[in-house]
Parts: C-alpha cells; sequence; structure tokens
C-alpha cells in the first residue's frame, strides 16, 4: 500500500507492516509500541510498527544518514536568498528532526508519493518559482511539475528523464553550482545585451547623419564596419569568461536551526479504494490523472504519463506499450 506500509499473510498469520496510521486503520492498538516510535522519530528515525494477527509487535527504526555535506550545501543555498524546503513521507517529528539538523526551515511532512506534485503546485500557488531537487521514480511527476526539475544524477531513470537538470554526482552541492552557474550566465547575458546594443545606439545616429547638420559628421564606412566587429568580438569574449567560472566553496559547516515550520499535508476524505490512480505505460509507474504530464489517445483509450519523455516514447511505439 503506496506510503502506507504491507500487508501480509505470513506461515498463515496477518502480519501488518507499515505506519501507526495503518494500524490504526487496521483496528491494531498500537499505543504500546508508539511510545518507543515517538522517542525514535525525535532522534530523526523513521518508525515502522509491525503487528501480527491484530496484536501489536513491535516496532523498528530505519534511518537515512544525513551526508556530511548537506548541511553546508543547505546553507550555501539560504546563503544565496533562497527557500529551502523538504518534502518528504515521513511522520512530523521525524521531518522536524532531520530539518533542524541540516537547517531546512520549512518541511511538508506525512506527503504520500502521488501527492508530491500537488505539493509544489501549492507552492507556486503561493507564487513562488519552485526548483525541485529528487532522485526517486515517486519523485518524478513532482520534478515535471517544478519550474525546475533537478535530478540525482545516481537516483532512477525515470526521475532522470522527468527532470530539467541532471546532477552527475550525488552530491547536493551541485545544486549549489548550478544555482551559481545560471545566475552567472544570465548575468553575462545582460552584459552581453549592453555591448550589442552600446554600439548600435551610438552608431546608427550618427551613420544616418543626425550630426551632420550641426557638426559636418559622419560616419565612415570602415569606421562603422570596424564597429560592427568589435560589437561580435566583445560578445564572444565576454561569453567565454564562463569558461573560467569556479563555482564558490561551501560554508565550513552548517547552519542547524531551533525552529522548523512543519505542515502536515491533510488526507481527509481521501480513500485508498478512491484514489484514481493509473499506470504509466512506459514506466510503469503509478500516476493521478489529474497531475499527469502528458496524456494520450490511441485506440479509443486514453493513457496517462509521468513525464514528457515516456509520452514521447509512447508516440514513436504506442502498439508495443499499449499491449
Amino acid at each position: 500500500m503506496t506510503g502506507r506500509g504491507i500487508e501480509a499473510t505470513a506461515d498463515g498469520r496477518a502480519v501488518l507492516v507499515g505506519t501507526r496510521q495503518l494500524l490504526a486503520e487496521r483496528g491494531v492498538d498500537a499505543s504500546r509500541p508508539e511510545a518507543d516510535g515517538v522517542r525514535l522519530a525525535k532522534l530523526g528515525n523513521t518508525a515502522i510498527y509491525a503487528a501480527v494477527d491484530g496484536k501489536p509487535a513491535g516496532v523498528v527504526a530505519v534511518a537515512d544518514t544525513v551526508k556530511e555535506h548537506s548541511p553546508r550545501a543547505v546553507r550555501a543555498l539560504r546563503d544565496l536568498g533562497l527557500e529551502v524546503a523538504m518534502i518528504t513521507g515521513d511522520n512530523r517529528r521525524t521531518a522536524e528532526a532531520v530539518a533542524r539538523q541540516v537547517g531546512i526551515g520549512r518541511v511538508l511532512a506525512e506527503v504520500l508519493p502521488e501527492d508530491k506534485a500537488a505539493e509544489i503546485r501549492r507552492l507556486q500557488d503561493e507564487g513562488k518559482l519552485v526548483a525541485m531537487v529528487g532522485d526517486g521514480i515517486n519523485d518524478a511527476p513532482a520534478l515535471a511539475q517544478a519550474d525546475v526539475g533537478i535530478a540525482i544524477g545516481t537516483g532512477t531513470d525515470v526521475a532522470i528523464e522527468a527532470a530539467d537538470v541532471t546532477l552527475i554526482s550525488g552530491a547536493l552541492d551541485g545544486v549549489v553550482t548550478s544555482v551559481g552557474l545560471s545566475r552567472a550566465t544570465m548575468r553575462n547575458i545582460r552584459q552581453n545585451l549592453f555591448f550589442a546594443f552600446v554600439y548600435n545606439v551610438l552608431g546608427i545616429p550618427v551613420a544616418a547623419g543626425a550630426l551632420y547638420a550641426a557638426t559636418g559628421l559622419l560616419l565612415n564606412p570602415m569606421i562603422a564596419a570596424a564597429a560592427m566587429a568589435l560589437s561580435s568580438l566583445s560578445v564572444v569574449t565576454n561569453a567565454n569568461r564562463l569558461r573560467t567560472y569556479c563555482a564558490p566553496s561551501l560554508p565550513a559547516r552548517g547552519a542547524p536551526l531551533d525552529g522548523v515550520d512543519v505542515e502536515v499535508h491533510e488526507h481527509e476524505g481521501r480513500k485508498e479504494e478512491s484514489m484514481a490512480t493509473v499506470k504509466d505505460p512506459v514506466c510503469g509507474m503509478e500516476i493521478d490523472p489529474a497531475t499527469a504530464a502528458a496524456s494520450e489517445e490511441y485506440e479509443g483509450r486514453t493513457y496517462y504519463f509521468c513525464s514528457e519523455s515516456c509520452h514521447q516514447r509512447f508516440v514513436a511505439a504506442p502498439e508495443q506499450f499499449a499491449a
């Protein structure tokens, strides 16, 4: 059960392994192991509850180790004036503990995989330009929804296909580099526009004889040709400065936060059976048709896709994937 856990029969016994909410839905009283789950969550672990034959059996804690450079990268992004937020399916206690450790001030917690794209859209509705960093198959719709999708190169192929930018390494400092380089590129473009226009703004009136009546000055064609060549040379030379771009070094250490704003995703009114998800025929990922990146009609049936890449692959050979 996506985002909830696993229900199985093992040796004739009914087994549940998953979230606290899953056990509650199945009528299992998990109040006894919940105290341990809360304690583990405050340490940044994800608590996984287990029940056998309708009775609580225990709690297991797992955790993604925070990479050494991640707090430094988050601080560098904040120093660049960016607001850093974390979207996670973990419960609010675990999410808050990790966010505080790495220095992230806003957390969207308990978000099911199929709801990540909706959370990105909600941030966009707040008037923000959103860049999403992800590496998993469940991140693909959110990467496609974001204004800029950034995939970790060590992640899944589906995430890479859905993203606009792919970082070759799995290090978050690549995000800092990409932001810094993009800003340097835009700054270079504005400088080039200045160089391109300044010669024309100064030269065209003189060439048209604007100063002839007052001073008798005309622009010699040879000088005009030289100015035109100099304009192109200035633009090309300035653009080549980007070849020497060096990413700034990350701060020596991160900046942990005491206060974290945690927003818990609301699932009110949603039932597992009513989740209108469909399968992408190319990659096999379950997606919500409302947030699909593209759709295509084929032989009277509508197919939905997590990314434009999957859509194009389907269009190229629909009979292969429709089968």
